[in-house]
Formats: C-alpha cells, sequence, structure tokens
C-alpha cells in the first residue's frame, strides 16, 4: 500500500510539473494540422509561437523530433519574461504518402519536464505521373516505385485506398492475365488490363486495418501476373504503419480519457561491448482518467526488444517499459527506437529514442 502511495505522489508531481511549465510557456497552439500536402512540393514548415510567463528569461535547450522526417528549429537566444520565441517544424513529405502525426519534445531550462508539440496532415501523391518519373524497371514494366506504400492506415473496418501508376515501356503489349494475388486484408486491381507500349495503367490498392489486426510498420507482399516475356509474375512489397482510429472528442471526453507520459523520451546507452546485450528502463505514468492500454511496444530494428510490466494502467498509475538492446555484429554509434502504441486518444503512438557507442 505505501509503495502505491509513493507512486501516486510521484505521478502528481510529474503531472503538476508539466502543466505548471506549460502555462509559463504559453503556446497560442500545441497541435498545427498542415492538411494536404502535395509529396512532390518539397517540405511544409509552421512557427509554434510561445511568450515566456515565468518571471526570468527562458532558454530551449533542446527540440527533439519524433522522426527523421522532421526537421526542428528553435529561438536560440534567451526569451525574456513577457517576451514571445518560436519552435520551427519543417516536414518532409517525400515518400512518405498518406497520413502523419510526429511529435517534438521541446525542453527549456525552466526545469526537466518537456512540453510536445505535434504537427499532422496528410500526404497527397497524386498528380500527372511524367514517364520520367518511372525509375523501377520490372521486365517490360515500370514503377516509380519498388514497394507500394500505403503510409498510415487505421485499424478500423473499412478500405484505405491508394493508386499507383504502371508504365508499358517495352515494344509489345502487355495483359495483366490473372487477379492480383494478395492477403484476404489486401485488395488489388488493375485497370485497364490490357496496355499498348507507351500507355499506363492503375494499380489500386485496397487495405483494411481491423481485419490485418497488428499495430506499427508491416510488410505484405502481392503477386501482379502478366503477359511479360521477362519476369510475368511479379511480386512487390506493400507496406502500411497500422494504428487505432479515434474519432473527434469533445473537450470533456479529452479531459476524461487516458493520456500516456513518459519519465524521458531520449536516453544515452553509454558505450557498451559488442558481445552484451544491454537493458534500460523507463517509466510511463498514466495522467489521465480512464484506464490507460499499452497496445504495442515495437523496436525499430530486430535488435531492439520491448516490454512492459503491466499493459493496463490505473489513473495515476505506472508502468515500467524494459528495452532491450543487442549490439552483435554492430560498432560505433547507434540511434534506435521503440514506438509504442497506446489508447492515448491525443498522442496514440509516442517514441523513445536511444543512443549507445559499440565498441
Amino acid at each position: 500500500m505505501k509503495k502505491v502511495v509513493v507512486t501516486l505522489i510521484f505521478a502528481a508531481f510529474a503531472i503538476a510539473a508539466v502543466a505548471q511549465q506549460a502555462r509559463q510557456l504559453q503556446f497560442k497552439e500545441e497541435t498545427h494540422d498542415f492538411g494536404t500536402v502535395a509529396e512532390d512540393k518539397g517540405p511544409v514548415t509552421h512557427e509554434f509561437v510561445f511568450t515566456n510567463n515565468s518571471s526570468r528569461p527562458v532558454k530551449i535547450l533542446t527540440v527533439q523530433a519524433s522522426c527523421g522526417c522532421t526537421t526542428p528549429g528553435w529561438s536560440k537566444e534567451p526569451v525574456d519574461p513577457g517576451k514571445t520565441g518560436f519552435i520551427q517544424a519543417s516536414y518532409n513529405p517525400k515518400g512518405r504518402p498518406g497520413f502523419f502525426n510526429k511529435s517534438l519534445t521541446v525542453t527549456t531550462d525552466l526545469d526537466a519536464n518537456p512540453v510536445v508539440l505535434y504537427i499532422k496532415g496528410q500526404v497527397s501523391s497524386e498528380g500527372k505521373a511524367n514517364n520520367a518519373d518511372f525509375l523501377i524497371t520490372n521486365g517490360a514494366l515500370k514503377f516509380k516505385t519498388s514497394s507500394f506504400n500505403m503510409g498510415k492506415v487505421f485499424l478500423k473496418d473499412e478500405f484505405a485506398v491508394r493508386e499507383f501508376p504502371i508504365l508499358n515501356g517495352g515494344a509489345k503489349q502487355i495483359t495483366f492475365t490473372a487477379p492480383v494475388v494478395s492477403p484476404k486484408y489486401i485488395k488489388a486491381d488493375v485497370e485497364p488490363k490490357t496496355l499498348a507500349p507507351g500507355e499506363k495503367a492503375t494499380l489500386k490498392i485496397s487495405y483494411n486495418g481491423k481485419l490485418k489486426n497488428q499495430y506499427g510498420f508491416q510488410s505484405d507482399n502481392i503477386e501482379l501476373h502478366t503477359s511479360d516475356e521477362v519476369n510475368p509474375v511479379k511480386s512487390f512489397s506493400v507496406f502500411a504503419t497500422l494504428e487505432d482510429y479515434f474519432p473527434e472528442l469533445t473537450p470533456e471526453e479529452i479531459a476524461k480519457a487516458p493520456q500516456l507520459r513518459m519519465n524521458t523520451s531520449t536516453m544515452d546507452f553509454g558505450r557498451i561491448k559488442g558481445n552484451t546485450p544491454t537493458v534500460r528502463e523507463i517509466q510511463v505514468v498514466n495522467a489521465g482518467k480512464k484506464e490507460l492500454t499499452l497496445r504495442s511496444l515495437q523496436g525499430n530494428c530486430t535488435c531492439v526488444t520491448a516490454s512492459a510490466s503491466k499493459t493496463s494502467i490505473k489513473p495515476g498509475d505506472s508502468s515500467t517499459i524494459k528495452v532491450a538492446f543487442d549490439p552483435q555484429d554492430r560498432s560505433g554509434t547507434q540511434q534506435k527506437a521503440v514506438t509504442i502504441y497506446s489508447n492515448d486518444p491525443r498522442n496514440p503512438v509516442q517514441r523513445f529514442t536511444f543512443t549507445a557507442y559499440v565498441e
């Protein structure tokens, strides 16, 4: 009982400290929606403006983006009381079709508790495909990419749809001779079925996240059966990143929802031996008012695994996540990550990143 009380007190102080810093640094907004972003138009940028409501100058120490696709910037000089500063987020949509939701963790010299900002939007790759864009050759057919990326797909019972162009780059007519072979949660079709030299077709892929019923990055395979003399059966990977879907919530519902807070989003594992697996721990606290569920913990390579002491966390309670890194066959500086999927509707996907130097 005593241990539970201590844990609740720790969580309460942590939540209060974060709330206090959020008031001292008053952002005009903490989430920015870019709306629809063209994949081929280059990076998009937004500035989060804040006011220093504290009684002393505040310096931004670091801004950690949750993805290499997001480049942060910030006010380099201390911001005096009553003055404004900024956090800049530049998102590169190239090769990232579909919905995105990224975070920037802002650390200041006020205290050790960060402020988390979010950017989101929908990357569209639609547009007229020029022949010069078809750089991938498979027999006589040409493709813009060597695989098909569905982007973000929600775990709900409907199909997310994307279209991909195909070019007949050969000198003979090519026919798609049979239905596309795919898993039950993926539907795929090509129209038209016959292509003269120089003509284009559209491959439509539909992906049902609920039928797949897994979280995080997923890779599947489809086969195109053709009359092409070279590689008549063409195999391609289909990529998708799956996460929960949350409908728009009212302010009252948001206030009562579970909320995942990590005691740290980054860590330095230090110098480690190449044959010695290393384990570190982080704490996650449910700062909300309903039970928090950890849906999945996913490392970004086979060398990283993670497990939680408990996956159901009551309000004010915490769970310990053990992150294991196996450095075998690696050397030098390593940068790895664990993605945490939860039922926190405001931030259902959070990332813990770490560095290590393998001797």
